[in-house]
């Protein structure tokens, strides 16, 4: 086997923003063997962070065209890189790993793939938190949003509802991932929300159920009485998922449980919660029941929020039997306004990880 090409595709995946780090035991190359053969992983390297027909890339790469129609179909099907076709023209781009070539290999994920990410979720996971902007942000319980504190557009998960043109919901990757791991999850699995901006996105999707937007928020109200945190793209505009997340399987709320890290650095939050021990009569369900990253935890006479771990979802809140618990707005210098969009998004994160993917663009 051509083990070159592998290290060229690790390359290219780490020199995106989102990153794709090296391991002394190369496990990473072992999770690329997995998914790619070397011709995908050849190809792959030629591709565009931006759309392009398949005319286009067969000129620009020189390849046959009808030999590359097919190659990239089938890349495609096999979740390596992003298609669209709605507009009446098929065109295609490269994926970053995450969120990416790995949420796309529900259909495939096994347990030798699920064993090789377990490996390297701390190698990932390390490179992913050390750089802002985060991946994702907090979409907060809107109901324990205080009133007198104006949230904005992004901030709100019925706004990025409302606005969808077509929204579908799939089993959570994470999920499926850690039950391959005998390690199964005792929530909902089926809660990954996608949306898009126009109309029947979903339609010939084999992984997704179309929902109405009723449906969705009727799913996002079980998601909170399971104790799911919802989590969306880092971004104001342009939003395309709705993650409800638990923190044994979620890997971006692993960052906190299990590599240690402090909650800003991972998720993007402008709320934080606190509980009044003047209120709290000690039943311990906002610890035991309802947080998902250890951010809080017993006093002497009550219980308190740890501040660096809050990730102000506020799962906490609603099941708080004498409302001891609210959910406030971080101070000014605390709170970061997440990039207008991907492509901000990209470049902010290229600038601060010092990668240069112009190539790509």
């Amino acid at each position: 086997m051509n083990v070159a090409v592998y290290h060229k595709l690790r390359e290219v995946l780490d020199t995106l923003p989102n990153g794709f780090p090296a391991t002394e035991e190369g496990v990473e190359i072992k999770i690329l063997q997995k998914i790619f053969s070397p011709e995908e992983a050849d190809l792959f390297c030629n591709l565009k962070l931006r759309f392009e027909t398949a005319e286009q890339i067969a000129a620009r790469i020189k390849r046959p065209l009808e030999e590359l129609k097919e190659r990239l179909a089938t890349m495609s099907d096999k979740g390596q890189i992003c298609k669209d076709d709605l507009s009446g023209v098929t065109q295609f781009k490269m994926l970053p790993w995450v969120v990416g070539i790995y949420e796309y290999q529900l259909e495939r994920m096994d347990r030798e793939l699920a064993e090789l990410n377990k490996q390297y979720l701390p190698h990932f996971g390390t490179q992913l938190f050390s750089q802002g902007p985060t991946l994702m942000q907090t979409l907060p319980i809107e109901e324990e949003i205080p009133s007198e504190q104006e949230a904005l557009p992004f901030e709100r998960i019925t706004n990025i509802i409302e606005n969808s043109g077509s929204l579908a919901v799939r089993e959570c990757i994470c999920k499926k991932e850690k039950a391959l791991l005998d390690e199964p999850c005792d929530r909902p699995t089926s809660v990954c929300v996608g949306v898009a901006p126009i109309p029947n996105f979903f339609d010939t999707s084999t992984v997704d159920r179309v929902i109405t937007k009723e449906e969705a928020l009727a799913l996002l109200k079980e998601a909170e009485r399971n104790a799911l945190v919802h989590l969306t793209g880092n971004v104001q505009n342009g939003h395309f998922y709705i993650c409800n997340c638990c923190g044994c399987c979620c890997g971006v709320l692993r960052g906190i449980n299990e590599l240690g890290l402090p909650a800003a650095q991972v998720i993007n939050s402008s709320y934080i919660a606190v509980i009044d021990s003047e209120k709290c009569v000690n039943c311990g369900v906002c610890e035991k029941k309802r947080c998902q990253v250890k951010a809080i935890r017993k006093t002497e006479n009550s219980y308190e929020v740890i501040a660096e771990n809050c990730i102000g979802c506020g799962l906490c809140i609603t099941t708080c039997p004498k409302q001891a618990i609210t959910l406030l707005k971080k101070d000014e210098n605390e709170r970061k306004l997440p990039p207008v969009d991907e492509t901000a998004w990209l470049r902010e994160r290229g600038l601060a990880r010092g990668v240069d993917f112009s190539k790509f663009i």
